[in-house]
């Protein structure tokens, strides 16, 4: 039995769509094919979620954050709502998942639990939230603040967010509504439970306005990789999205988070580890290496020093780009902002000797993921040895240029790994937690209840 196969048999890949407006590599909007409008077209959403649905993705996924994205200037900065464009996004399609980024900092429980509940019963069991923290003061200020919150803060906002919204969404039975005209009684009153939350951050009265949705809860995704991060996916999360550029640093990650869930008393079985994969595919290697170097090219390096400079929490002035990294940047202890991307950059940076414009280029296929560039076969090879060596369950799918590094995937990467056995032929369910061969959560007052009557 591989390292792969420790937590299960019979596994199959799972592939999340991850939708970064004209792709993922920085320079994609610049390209001639490329709509540089596309980041607020809903036709062109619509496009990419067809076109994944229909090789059989487990979801679809949009990032998110409450700031402005970037430079305007660098490329397409603005960012619709993802849980209303998601809602349009249900009914253009009827079986892939649909994840919507939404922060716990900077927002409140009772009203994200009652969007990502309607997102669900409207797509009929499909929503997911990817929870964040948001790191930045940039983001702290749109909301009446000087700066962020500690990070080791802004995790235990999360973890109570966390337990207020489970709770919301619980507070309706599952057979709570019974529309009985006979007896003119629509809901059994005592299975509408009040949840009297008082906790460190948050007050909550409740009952919530939504009836208990199709999924339970929505899928809980989480993308953080910090000490802090790889604890609160272990205790919440069902899939998690991950940065890791080599499968040693792979394996590692998916040892140490399938390890903590255990001590946490969960089943490891029930956390997905989907690293980013970004594909650049072409028909030879060295058309693959050309789609790329023309990428590269088109990157606006002025633009790109200051985006590096912001993450490294340094002036742009300080990074020479012929040079390497400064030797003395803070370490990730002294990071109150993304600590585990920080990391994963200064020690890509170390590890290959890159000069800053070298690193650059590293990033801008996928600000750290994992890129690769090669022919359908030897991409299919590498997703096969990642998931079949402990690496991984699955890959978030981040074509650096869409729509044709989709459509590219899907014609020729998918049909490759369905060949092998690695991948669905069709759905064999209806709602996302079913792709994911995850377990509807029971209602916590009704186990509750069940436990203290046989008490």
């Amino acid at each position: 039995m591989s390292k792969g196969e420790t937590y299960g048999s019979q596994r199959q890949l799972h592939f999340n769509l991850f939708i970064h407006d004209t792709g993922h590599h920085e320079a994609s909007w610049r390209l001639p094919e490329s709509d540089p409008h596309a980041n607020l077209d809903l036709a062109y959403f619509q496009n990419l979620a067809r076109i994944a649905e229909d090789a059989k993705f487990d979801s679809l996924f949009l990032a998110d954050g409450p700031v402005l994205f970037g430079d305007p200037g660098r490329r397409p900065s603005g960012r619709l709502e993802p849980t209303v464009l998601l809602t349009a996004l249900g009914v253009s399609t009827s079986r892939i998942g649909l994840i919507a980024t939404a922060s716990t900092s900077y927002n409140e429980p009772y009203n994200l639990a009652r969007r990502f509940a309607s997102v669900d019963h409207l797509s009929g069991g499909r929503a997911g939230w990817n929870i964040v923290t948001t790191a930045g003061d940039a983001a702290a200020r749109n909301f009446g603040l000087e700066g962020q919150p500690l990070h080791k803060d802004r995790y235990a906002r999360a973890a109570e967010f966390l337990e207020v919204s489970t709770k919301l969404w619980d507070s309706w039975a599952d057979d709570a509504i019974v529309a009985d005209k006979e007896r003119g009684v629509h809901a059994e009153a005592e299975k509408v439970r009040a949840i009297g939350h008082r906790g460190r951050y948050f007050e909550v009265e409740g009952a919530l306005n939504v009836p208990r949705s199709p999924q339970g809860y929505p899928l809980l995704v989480q993308a953080g990789s910090s000490e802090d991060g790889k604890d609160f996916a272990a205790r919440w999360a069902e899939a998690v999205f991950t940065a890791q550029p080599t499968i040693e640093e792979g394996q590692a990650f998916y040892a140490d988070v399938k390890k903590r869930a255990v001590d946490f008393g969960r089943d490891p079985d029930h956390v997905k580890i989907l690293p980013g994969i970004v594909p650049v595919i072409g028909s030879t290697d060295r058309e693959a290496r050309e789609l790329e170097e023309e990428l590269d090219r088109l990157i606006a390096p002025e633009y790109a020093r200051k985006q590096l400079a912001t993450l490294l929490r340094v002036e742009p002035e300080q990074l020479a780009f012929d040079q390497q990294l400064p030797a003395d940047l803070p370490p990730e202890d002294e990071i109150e902002g993304s600590k585990s991307r920080y990391t994963l950059i200064v020690e890509l940076a170390r590890r290959e000797q890159l000069t800053v414009r070298q690193l650059i280029g590293r990033l801008g296929g996928g600000r750290g993921h994992r890129t690769f560039t090669g022919t359908p076969a030897r991409v299919a090879d590498t997703i096969e040895h990642w998931f079949k060596s402990g690496a991984a369950d699955g890959f978030n799918i981040m074509p650096a240029v869409l729509p044709s590094g989709l459509e590219v995937f899907v014609a020729e990467v998918v049909p490759i790994l369905q060949e092998r056995g690695l991948f669905r032929t069709d759905y064999t369910g209806t709602t996302l937690r079913e792709h994911y061969g995850l377990p509807r959560p029971s209602n916590q007052f009704l186990t509750a209840g069940i436990a203290e009557a046989a008490s």
